[in-house]
């Protein structure tokens, strides 16, 4: 079994190394300068749409804000609580930095995503869509190959970053805080997750909307809290994140000192990991949304980045800093929750962070079960979707009864195999996101309404 952890370990060290890691900054650095640094001139207007958005007429399955929070739930997991932990154990303070880096770029990669997403989405005659990067790498790349390569790696992927990740992160925490049994948890994430997940994209868009901004408002209540509540701890946690991002430094207050090297790419890989930019994953979800225009659903969807990495992993990252327990002894979800019961009192900070966990991995789950779903259906139609949904769920369990040592690692492989060809449609059509783009602002200047019929892209 070490073999096989070490084999893995290992092909996840060289599929994130630099060659990938160039491939997602450069990508999402030629998109932000290609469409006019999209995601900064326009980002207060996409965070006022995600709740003023008009009822516009066009096809499509659940709203636009359903639409966001589906995605939104698949990314809010245990990457926000234990990815970022596991960043600054392994690659110290200066990790949230590239975190950040990850986030601000990635908004133009979840924006291009989203437009060609419901570009080239597939309508059908009883009005259910399906889209995502297999159907742009088909219809826009012309390439079946990679359309069903990236198909397989994420019906696969979500058994890792989706599931078993979510489960057993859940279950240890649910553990060490209340000392629930591992198979307790496990059975009730099962039930919960068969009952929402049987009625399909309109129930887990339902229970989303509603899950995902409570959980999200009671993390950032309690992070709020904690920070200020030992404010005087802030500055120098604000400092010590700068400077150990671009020195490598020893860090002070008993944090393990890391290189500049090991805080770009343990920031970078567990801001992929979390905030899902250039993965192709969340499109799988915009596709689903009712909007007259592509760039409508886009320009929500890229505010999903910056709530994840941006708000919700910044808090986490902070709290970790000013709590300066990082000495090496603990990493994942134990070290978020030690540092919160050092700001906020011992067994309040881990009850916070517990319950946080459960809510954020059980929505992951959600979502990610509807992205290996609409793969499967691309690769092998409708009729084994439900199979695959009573797998998944099983995994679930299997996930939290189970010591998954290696799962972080195949996690990175799945990720970093579905970012590539993924990457590849993006380069390939950004000059159709830049034509939407311009037609969308372009019809909103002159006065006319921004209409194309998506779902038509050839």
């Amino acid at each position: 079994m070490g073999s096989v952890h070490s084999l893995l370990v290992s092909a996840s060290d060289f599929l994130w190394g630099f060659p990938l890691i160039v491939a997602l900054l450069g990508t999402g650095l030629y998109l932000t300068i290609r469409l006019g640094f999209v995601q900064f001139i326009h980002l207060p207007r996409a965070l006022r749409m995600i709740f003023t958005a008009p009822r516009v007429g066009g096809q499509g399955e659940i709203s636009h804000f359903q639409a966001l929070m589906t995605a939104l739930a698949a990314t809010v997991g245990t990457g926000n609580i234990a990815g970022v932990a596991t960043a600054i154990a392994l690659g110290g303070p200066g990790a949230m930095v590239w975190m950040w880096v990850t986030g601000l770029l990635g908004m133009a990669s979840k924006y291009s995503e989203a437009v060609l997403a419901i570009h080239y989405r597939d309508v059908r005659s009883d009005g259910t869509v399906a889209g995502g990067p297999m159907y742009y790498l088909r219809k826009g790349v012309n390439n079946r190959f990679l359309a069903g390569a990236f198909a397989l790696f994420t019906a696969v992927a979500a058994f890792g970053i989706g599931n078993m990740v979510q489960s057993n992160s859940t279950a240890e925490a649910i553990n060490g805080a209340f000392g629930i049994p591992h198979w307790i948890t496990g059975l009730v994430i099962t039930v919960f997750l068969a009952l929402v997940l049987i009625g399909g994209i309109k129930s887990i868009g339902r229970v989303a909307q509603i899950i995902v901004p409570v959980m999200i408002l009671f993390y950032l209540s309690a992070a709020l809290w904690a920070i200020f509540t030992n404010l005087s701890l802030f500055p120098e946690a604000v400092s010590l994140i700068f400077s150990h991002a671009f020195t490598g430094e020893a860090a002070a207050g008993g944090i393990v000192g890391h290189g500049v090297r090991e805080s770009m790419r343990y920031g970078l890989a567990r801001g992929l990991f979390s905030n899902e930019s250039g993965l192709g994953s969340a499109p799988i979800a915009a596709a689903a949304a009712r909007t007259d225009h592509p760039v409508t659903q886009a320009l929500i969807s890229m505010t999903q980045t910056f709530i994840d990495t941006l708000v919700v992993c910044s808090m986490t990252g902070v709290i970790i800093v000013m709590a300066g327990v990082s000495d090496g002894s603990l990493t994942g979800a134990r070290l978020s929750a030690a540092s919160f019961d050092t700001l906020l009192g011992s067994g309040i900070g881990s009850t916070i962070t517990s319950l946080a966990l459960a809510f954020f991995a059980f929505s992951t789950l959600l979502g990610w079960c509807y992205y290996g779903e609409k793969a499967i259906e691309y690769l092998f139609g409708c009729g084994l979707v439900k199979y695959y949904r009573a797998v998944y769920v099983a995994f679930a369990f299997v996930g939290a009864v189970t010591q998954l040592n290696s799962v972080w690692a195949f996690s990175d492989i799945m990720n970093g195999l579905m970012a590539l060809p993924n990457l590849f449609a993006l380069v390939m059509l950004a000059g159709t996101v830049k034509m939407l783009q311009s037609e969308y602002f372009g019809r909103e200047l002159t006065g006319g309404q921004a209409a194309a019929v998506p779902g038509t892209g050839k």
